[in-house]
């Protein structure tokens, strides 16, 4: 057995908070209570000075498997996944060939299976990512797609996205959307502004976002659909969303860390590093994702792990890929630039890395109580760290460098320790 000592609970899925041990046999937790007896065989750990929490999951990863495996693959996607305290992932779809057919997805959760976390694959909404014309959803479903995202691309056609909604909603799945109108990009990857024009190079206005999540936050308040809005950016499609839960649309959106942590000052100072889409824009922009966060109309935080080589990405910014990745930094950016200021409490910020996208994508819970599986991350709050020496098999991070709090001593799943 395994005896967790010594930590601060922290449960989100419960509500519950406070200094308890734990006992785990045969991947399950079969005790949780005050001064817990460890006997001479058993494997203790010292949660001293430490958070006890669900094992946390990121609803929007790139694991770039199949098709793009000098970048990443689902194997050490995986070992970053459970650096960062992960226990659950959702890869994108966005693989070559994309994830339309079974047999892709097959591949892709028989290969997730093997990694020691729970790997879940969404589908795509169009075959090819074409935009043309719908998968066959009922098929994909049974097997065992945990969503439908074209994520990377939008869906352009309003006829097909909202019979997407109407079939999605039919058969009980989660849709999820890349937000970007081409229309409003003269340049992808950096905003539309001061930066972009000190650099001459055309950016992204934060209209190519609106713009969408306008129209699809109407048709999904019509279809009621359960529909996030993927990696969100911009001060305006926080209001929208906003507008639209209120008037009780199943909508949902999604924060990354980057974009409550950096600017489009970031392009300056880190190159193609910064180079995201949607980029990360204004000051005013950022306030305005952490009030989401802060008020519940962004209800997940993800990483959109997007690896890529530095090949790739030493290039001119016009060149560059876009995207970062995300999974080891995720943790330790959200205490230092959420909770250490006092936006979110320890427990509201893993909510929003856990309880709320398992929720999303319906996920059996996995709290912190007996008879429930024991997938579990265990981290310093306090203790910090260099950002160095991924697990991923890119680096491609503007955070290389930094110091952040939040050590991950442990990620446990289904009882079995991963790293340590």
């Amino acid at each position: 057995m395994i005896v967790i000592k010594n930590g601060h609970i922290v449960d989100p899925f419960t509500s519950t908070e406070d200094d308890l041990d734990i006992i785990i046999n045969d991947g399950k937790i079969v005790k949780v209570g005050k001064d817990l007896p460890a006997g001479e065989d058993d494997e203790v750990i010292d949660a001293t000075g430490c958070v006890v929490a669900p094992g946390l999951m990121d609803a929007h990863v790139h694991f770039r498997d199949p098709g793009f495996t000098h970048k990443e693959d689902i194997e050490t996607g995986a070992e970053a996944a459970k650096r960062g305290g992960f226990t659950t992932v959702v890869c994108m779809a966005n693989t070559k060939p994309a994830v339309d057919e079974p047999k892709t997805l097959k591949y892709v959760l028989d290969k997730g299976a093997k990694t020691g976390i729970h790997v879940l694959s969404c589908a795509t909404v169009t075959k090819g990512m074409a935009g043309k014309e719908l998968v066959d959803m009922d098929i994909l479903k049974a097997a065992g797609a945990a969503g439908f995202t074209d994520d990377g691309l939008p869906i352009m056609d309003e006829y097909i996205l909202r019979n997407a909604f109407a079939k999605a909603y039919e058969i009980g799945m989660p849709i999820s959307l890349h937000e970007e109108d081409p229309k409003f990009i003269v340049a992808p990857g950096v905003n539309q502004g001061k930066v972009s024009e000190q650099l001459n190079y055309g950016g992204a206005s934060h209209e190519a976002e609106d713009v969408m999540v306008k129209r699809d936050c109407q048709v999904a308040l019509e279809t009621k659909a359960r529909v996030c809005i993927q990696h969100i950016s911009s001060a305006v499609s926080v209001d929208i969303v906003r507008e639209y839960k209120n008037k009780g649309a199943d909508i949902h959106a999604e924060a990354t860390p980057h974009h409550f942590s950096l600017t489009e000052d970031a392009v300056l100072e880190y190159g193609t590093m910064a180079r995201m889409n949607p980029p990360v824009r204004t000051e005013a922009d950022r306030q305005a994702i952490i009030a989401g966060l802060k008020d519940g109309t962004i209800d997940m935080i993800v990483t959109d792990h997007a690896p890529h080589t530095r090949e790739e990405k030493n290039v001119p910014m016009e060149k560059a890929p876009s995207g970062i990745i995300g999974l080891e930094t995720s943790l330790g950016l959200g205490i230092k630039n959420l909770v250490k200021p006092g936006h979110l409490s320890m427990m509201q910020l893993l909510e929003k890395m856990s309880k709320n996208q398992a929720d999303f994508y319906e996920v059996k819970p996995w709290p912190i109580e007996e008879g429930g599986v024991a997938d579990l991350v265990i981290f310093a709050p306090d203790k910090t760290w260099k950002v160095e020496g991924f697990a991923s098999k890119s680096d491609n991070s503007p955070f290389l460098g930094w110091e952040l709090p939040g050590v991950v001593k442990y990620t446990i799943c289904d009882g079995i320790v991963l790293n340590k």
